[in-house]
C-alpha cells in the first residue's frame, strides 16, 4: 500500500484537496422537509447526506463533527452536503435516511450510534446507498455499512500481530463481564486465528478486585504451580525446628514455573485496572515472561499505570493527526474532538468518490485503501475497517511511548 503524506495530500485524493484549500465554510446547513417521491435528477455536484445529533445531549460533539466534514469538503468541486439532524433518536435517524434517499443523495455519512445505524442500514441498502457510520460497535458493520470508529477488532488485530512478532505464542485474557468484554473476547479470538495462533484461553471476571483475582488465580494455574508449594512452605515455617525453617527458605528460593501463557490481555480500565496491576505480580503474570496487553482505552490513564510498565496497547499516533488539528483550529478557533476525525475522513472519502463519479462498493474497498487524519485505513467488503495503529508501551514512571509505529501496509495480520 502506498500511503501519501497527510501534509501534502489531506486524503488519498487525486483532485488535490490540501489543507491550504480550506475556505470559509459558513454556518451549518439546514434541511427542509421534502415529500417522499422519486429521487430528483441531481444538478451539479452529487449530494452527500450527513446524519448527526445536532440537537440533544450530544449536540456539541455533533457540531464538531459537522465542522470536520465541512472542512473536508471545502475545496471547489466537492459534493454538496445534505445535513440531517437525528437528535440522537433511532426513529429520526431512519426518517433522515429515507429523506436522503428520496433526495437522491449518493452516500450517507453517519449516524453516530450503533442503534441509529441499525435503523439507517436497511433504508440505505434498499436504495443501494453506501453508509459510513461513526460508531465503533463491530456489530454495526455489514456489507454496504462501514464502521468508521476505532473498534476492538482493529485494536486486537494490531496487538496480536505485534505480540506474535515479539515471540508470544500462548495468549490468554481476563475480560470483564458485559458488552466491552464480549467485544474484546470476539476480537481477540479472531485476531489470534488470523495470526495463525491457537485460540486464547479466556476467563471472564466479575466486577471488583475479588472477581479479577479469582479469574487470575484460575487462568494462571496458581494451585498447580504454587498452591501446594506455598502450603508446604507455610507449614515448615510454623515448625520450631531450625532445619524445617531452612528447608522452607530453600523451597521459597526455588524458581516457580511461569503461567501457561506468555501474553495476557487485561480488559479492565479505570480504577479496576489500577487494582488489577497490584495483584498481577503475585500470580507471576509479569514481564519478561508475560507481556500484558490492553485496549486503547488505556491511553486515557497512562500516567497512573507505572505498575504495568512494559504492557502494550494499540492506539492511534497523535503526530499523524497534528496537521488536521492545526487546520481545524486555524479555521474554527478551537481544537477538534476526536470524533471530528471520523467525520473528516468519511467526507474526504466521499470527495474522492465524487471526483471519480463512482460510489460503488468496489471503489470504497479499493486495494490501496485510503489515508485519513489518523493514518492508513482499508475498507473491507464486510463493512469492517482496518486502521494503521501504533503499539504503545507503558513506561515505569507512568506514561507511554511508541515501540512499533503505525505500519504503512495494513493488509497483513501483524498490522
Amino acid at each position: 500500500m502506498v500511503v501519501r503524506s497527510w501534509s501534502a495530500v489531506a486524503f488519498w485524493l487525486p483532485l488535490g484537496l490540501t489543507l491550504a484549500a480550506c475556505t470559509d465554510l459558513g454556518e451549518p446547513a439546514t434541511t427542509q422537509p421534502r415529500a417522499m417521491m422519486e429521487p430528483p435528477a441531481p444538478a451539479g455536484p452529487p449530494r452527500i447526506a450527513l446524519l448527526l445529533p445536532l440537537t440533544g445531549l450530544k449536540a456539541d460533539l455533533a457540531k464538531s463533527m459537522l465542522k470536520g466534514a465541512q472542512l473536508a469538503l471545502s475545496a471547489p468541486g466537492s459534493p454538496a452536503l445534505d445535513v440531517q439532524d437525528t437528535g440522537g433518536d433511532s426513529d429520526r435517524a431512519g426518517a433522515a435516511a429515507r429523506q436522503a434517499v428520496a433526495s437522491g443523495d449518493r452516500m450517507i455519512l453517519g449516524p453516530l450510534t450503533a442503534e441509529e445505524t441499525a435503523v439507517v442500514a436497511p433504508v440505505a441498502e434498499s436504495a443501494g446507498v453506501p453508509v459510513l457510520a461513526f460508531t465503533s460497535d463491530p456489530l454495526a458493520a455489514a456489507p454496504g455499512v462501514w464502521t468508521m470508529g476505532l473498534t476492538p477488532g482493529q485494536q486486537m488485530r494490531r496487538l496480536v500481530g505485534a505480540a506474535r512478532n515479539d515471540g508470544r505464542q500462548h495468549l490468554a485474557a481476563i475480560l470483564p463481564e458485559g458488552a466491552l468484554g464480549d467485544a474484546l473476547q470476539s476480537a481477540f479470538g479472531q485476531a489470534a486465528s488470523d495470526a495463525g495462533l491457537e485460540p486464547p484461553v479466556v476467563e471472564r471476571s466479575e466486577p471488583g478486585l475479588a472477581g479479577f483475582t479469582a479469574a487470575l488465580k484460575t487462568i494462571s494455574n496458581y494451585e498447580s504451580r504454587r498452591g501446594e508449594l506455598e502450603a508446604r512452605i507455610k507449614a515448615l515455617r510454623e515448625e520450631t525446628d531450625p532445619a524445617a525453617r531452612q528447608q522452607a527458605a530453600e523451597l521459597a528460593a526455588k524458581p516457580v514455573d511461569p503461567p501457561p501463557f506468555d501474553a495476557l490481555l487485561v480488559g479492565e480500565t479505570g480504577d479496576g485496572l489500577l487494582q488489577a496491576a497490584e495483584v498481577l505480580p503475585a500470580y507471576d503474570a509479569v514481564g519478561p515472561a508475560v507481556r500484558i496487553l490492553g485496549p486503547a482505552l488505556w491511553a486515557q490513564q497512562t500516567g497512573r499505570l507505572g505498575r504495568l510498565a512494559g504492557g502494550w496497547y494499540a492506539a492511534l499516533d497523535p503526530t499523524t493527526r497534528a496537521p488536521f488539528v492545526a487546520a481545524y483550529q486555524a479555521h474554527y478557533g478551537n481544537p477538534p474532538s476526536p470524533f471530528a476525525d471520523y467525520a473528516f475522513d468519511a467526507a474526504a472519502i466521499a470527495r474522492v468518490l465524487s471526483g471519480e463519479a463512482d460510489f460503488s462498493t468496489a471503489a470504497l474497498t479499493r486495494q490501496e485503501g485510503f489515508t485519513g487524519v489518523d493514518g492508513a485505513m482499508l475498507l473491507l467488503p464486510d463493512g469492517h475497517v482496518h486502521r494503521a495503529l501504533a503499539i504503545w508501551q507503558i513506561t515505569p514512571g507512568g506514561g507511554a511511548r511508541i515501540v512499533s509505529p503505525a505500519p504503512e501496509d495494513i493488509s497483513q495480520p501483524a498490522s
